[in-house]
């Protein structure tokens, strides 16, 4: 089935549409949680850390003040500071603090060798036959845009970058805010209609739709079901021609 007409730009979500939720979660989270005090500790003083630091201790303020009871902060930095991101982590927030600081030290698993990317087997040559039709392809992820950038430079099918025109991440706005898909529309200079949106979350779906994005919910193995009537359905990149 097409779904390209009038289309000139692929805006893709990461987990759960080119890259298993099972990744994100027992891979990526994990890696970054068993690593957060050694380099927190090694890193503490360098001034990207310390951003991200700062940028914790906003957002941790914000969740004692709307009562959502963080682990405290106190003058014992690495180890408070550490908690606090473990307690992120196991409620999946989307905390730009904690991706930025997240992206950081997947970045030394992927250039130590001991993370490598998964993406699912039909999305490079997706990304290729999309790219020689003349479209651009983004992404859109909560994930920081190092950590997405990282991701497709090192994935088993190799390095995907060369095919990824954009990045955005949640400083364009979150992703289930309609304004956040008019921003990147925006960005890349394109009609909101000119842009086909594929996640497997429906109000994300929903936020694009509203922009006036076309959209397509991503059915992949492992992915929560979801009924979304309004949203086309698809299992594979490979339905899209």
């Amino acid at each position: 089935m097409s779904f390209l007409d009038g289309v000139k730009s692929v805006l893709l979500d990461i987990e759960g549409t080119t890259t298993p939720i099972s990744f994100v979660h027992d891979v990526l989270f994990s890696y970054a949680r068993a690593r957060v005090r050694q380099f927190l500790t090694s890193n503490f003083d360098s001034g990207e850390v310390g951003s991200d630091v700062a940028l914790l201790r906003e957002e941790q303020a914000l969740d004692v003040r709307e009562n959502r009871n963080p682990p405290p902060l106190d003058d014992a930095e690495v180890e408070s500071i550490a908690k606090y991101v473990e307690w992120l982590i196991a409620r999946d927030s989307k905390s730009t603090g904690l991706k930025s600081l997240q992206g950081k030290i997947w970045r030394e698993g992927y250039l130590t060798g001991n993370l490598k990317a998964r993406v699912f087997a039909d999305v490079r040559p997706a990304l290729d036959r999309w790219r020689a039709k003349g479209l651009n392809v983004s992404i859109f992820s909560s994930g920081s845009v190092l950590a997405q950038q990282l991701l497709f430079a090192h994935t088993e099918a190799g390095d995907l970058t060369r095919l990824i025109g954009n990045y955005f991440d949640t400083n364009v706005g979150k992703k289930g805010e309609a304004d956040s898909y008019r921003h990147i529309a925006a960005a890349l200079k394109l009609r909101a209609d000119e842009i086909l949106f594929i996640s497997d979350v429906v109000a994300e779906l929903n936020a694009a739709s509203e922009a006036a994005m076309k959209t397509l919910l991503s059915l992949r193995p492992g992915n929560p079901v979801q009924a979304a009537a309004q949203h086309p359905q698809i299992q594979s990149f490979d339905e899209i021609v």
